[in-house]
């Protein structure tokens, strides 16, 4: 009788580990986010979560889910189910991104640039440079040098 009861407590402490652990991670992404882009909390989180949004419309589905694979479980949780997303990319170029994220965030058009550029170096801190490479080679010239970090 106590054995079912030993193996619970062991996978509820699991579960416990594993909740922990996702939320120290995103945490972590966010306090990096608002150290590097002197940020508040809440201004950080909508901003990774709007640029993560529009960017994953942008490029191919199989290459968004391997970008989630490398960043914070819990920022990607905010994003529509899979199923919910379009089966292929919507074309469209920085104008139309930074519009997107600037409407989203009620923000000017040249604050979204900021706060795109931005998000995209902590996402790039986040992974790794052939990912980083993946992304951009899915991107539009003038998308690919903001995601570079380009002017």
């Amino acid at each position: 009788m106590t054995r079912p009861t030993n193996e619970q407590e062991l996978m509820q402490r699991r579960v416990q580990r594993h909740e922990s652990h996702v939320g120290s991670t995103y945490a972590a992404f966010i306090r990096h986010l608002c150290e590097v882009g002197s940020l508040e909390p809440e201004v950080a989180e909508c901003a990774a979560i709007s640029v993560l949004s529009a960017l994953e419309r942008r490029i191919l589905p199989e290459e968004a889910r391997d970008l989630e694979a490398q960043l914070p479980r819990k920022l990607v949780e905010f994003l529509p189910p899979p199923d919910q997303r379009p089966a292929r990319p919507h074309r469209f170029g920085r104008e139309e991104f930074l519009r997107t994220v600037a409407e989203d965030l009620g923000k000017s058009a040249d604050e979204a640039e900021s706060l795109v550029r931005l998000v995209f170096r902590v996402f790039q801190d986040q992974i790794s440079e052939g990912e980083a490479q993946d992304v951009a080679s899915n991107l539009p010239p003038d998308l690919r040098a903001l995601w570079r970090l380009e002017h």
